[in-house]
């Protein structure tokens, strides 16, 4: 009797974990942290005013904050550019903020503070409180670094900076490869000071800088998911080694990345994938994001056979068996992703323009449009939005996900537009507070 009892105690143990097993694999999509009281801010650039550009955002950049039951009200009015608090900045402010939307973070772009980092608290409509001192990390980033936040629990920011790249020839004046130097510089966000900075020349295979190729910026860095490496999007140019000067036309090399040693950010090594052949570095946002199943996802720009969203594995190294083509979800060629934001359960949404759209009149900017991308099933479907040939979200920096919500502002340059929130299941579109426009002017984020 006694063996009998222990044979079936050690039966219900198996049985039991094979219950939960299958409860776990049947469980679906799980919602992604929801911030009950958090704030919206919305962020608008104001056009400049020399040789000023329509949607160049160049005069600087106001903020205001607004609940989330307001921000989904079509009925409730944002006015940013009339009541907004003025961000320090002399160009567009380089914005980042917290999960939960309570603390902003700015990186000035330009100007006499260019390079200089502060925070301001969130308290609703124009009342953003500076928190802590200010650093100018301009002497070793630039006045015009770029930067982004770590997901590491909003503890991080990593600048990054490649000084103007020189081309090198031998004693006989042959040419032998073109490089700049190198700066990765990681932040402290909650004690406001530099943790550390590397600077290092980053080569390319020799036969590739034979040929001239050579990273011309780094940007967009994300942490892995062991976090113990920063993988760093590239902006990649080549110069002619008969002449010495850069080429505007030329034949692509596969996407790259550099991958650092994380928090000592030495041993910069670099990796390519052969599925993208655009660059990595984004622009003015977020380029990459490490997805539920610990990989990385990371869009591509300058793509020629348009943008891909490539995958790098937890290795640190590209997997080229992933192929997801923007151009082939969406049925569209010569796709350019512009920014996009990594939403949860494979999802993400995308903004991108692509061969055919119309031409701003007023920016000389293609039209941009928003998808719903699927990461796993590789798909993407454009959202129903009211689109207009003067809808610019090349300079786009702030989704908010909260939930299975994604707060977007959409507005053409100069003219009055809504928040819209869109359910990252099902792509449902829905309408929220109007956002009133001035001529030149435009929206650059949710945060």
């Amino acid at each position: 009797m006694k063996n009998n009892i222990i044979k079936l105690a050690a039966l219900s143990l198996v049985l039991g974990a094979f219950t939960s097993c299958s409860d776990d694999d049947n469980k679906g999509p799980q919602e992604p942290g929801v911030v009950e009281d958090r704030w919206i801010t919305v962020a608008g650039a104001v056009m400049g005013t020399e040789d000023a550009t329509p949607g160049d955002g160049n005069g600087g950049t106001l903020v205001y904050s607004v609940s989330k039951d307001d921000a989904k009200n079509p009925e409730k009015t944002i006015d940013v550019f009339e009541n907004g608090f003025v961000i320090p900045s002399f160009r567009t402010a380089r914005l980042q903020s917290t999960q939960d939307g309570f603390t902003l973070f700015n990186i000035a772009y330009g100007g006499a503070n260019g390079g200089e980092f502060s925070k301001l608290s969130v308290n609703g409509g124009q009342t953003f409180t500076p928190v802590g001192g200010t650093v100018n990390i301009s002497q070793y980033a630039g006045n015009t670094p770029r930067w982004a936040k770590l997901f590491d629990g909003d503890k991080t920011g990593v600048a990054v900076n490649v000084t103007s790249p020189q081309v090198v020839t031998d004693e006989n004046g042959n040419y032998l490869y073109t490089r700049g130097t190198a700066t990765v510089l990681s932040l402290n966000l909650e004690e406001s000071f530099i943790s550390q900075v590397k600077s290092y020349e980053i080569p390319l295979s020799p036969e590739e800088e034979a040929l001239g190729h050579h990273i011309f910026r780094l940007d967009a860095p994300v942490l892995n998911k062991a976090g113990n490496k920063l993988i760093i999007g590239t902006w990649m140019r080549k110069t002619n080694p008969e002449t010495g000067a850069n080429e505007s036309e030329f034949e692509r090399l596969g996407s790259k990345s550099v991958v650092v040693d994380y928090p000592s950010l030495e041993n910069p090594v670099v990796i390519t994938s052969t599925v993208g052949f655009g660059d990595t570095s984004g622009y003015r946002s977020f380029n990459a994001f490490v997805g539920d199943d610990g990989n990385i996802y990371q869009a591509t720009q300058r793509d020629s056979g348009g943008s891909h969203i490539l995958r790098i594995n937890q290795n640190n190294q590209y997997d080229n068996s992933y192929v997801f083509s923007l151009d082939a979800a969406l049925g569209i060629t010569g796709s350019y992703i512009e920014n996009w934001k990594y939403a949860g359960n494979g999802k993400a949404i995308v903004a991108y323009t692509h061969d055919g759209a119309a031409t701003s009149a007023l920016s000389g900017q293609a039209q941009s449009f928003l998808a719903l991308v699927d990461l796993n099933a590789k798909t993407a479907q454009q959202l129903d939005l009211p689109y207009h040939q003067d809808m610019y979200m090349f300079q786009y920096q702030g989704y908010v996900v909260d939930g299975y919500d994604i707060y977007v502002t959409i507005a053409p340059v100069g003219q009055n537009g809504n928040i819209y929130i869109i359910n990252s299941l099902t792509g449902e579109v829905t309408k929220g507070a109007k956002l009133v426009n001035k001529p030149g002017n435009h929206f650059i984020g949710a945060f």
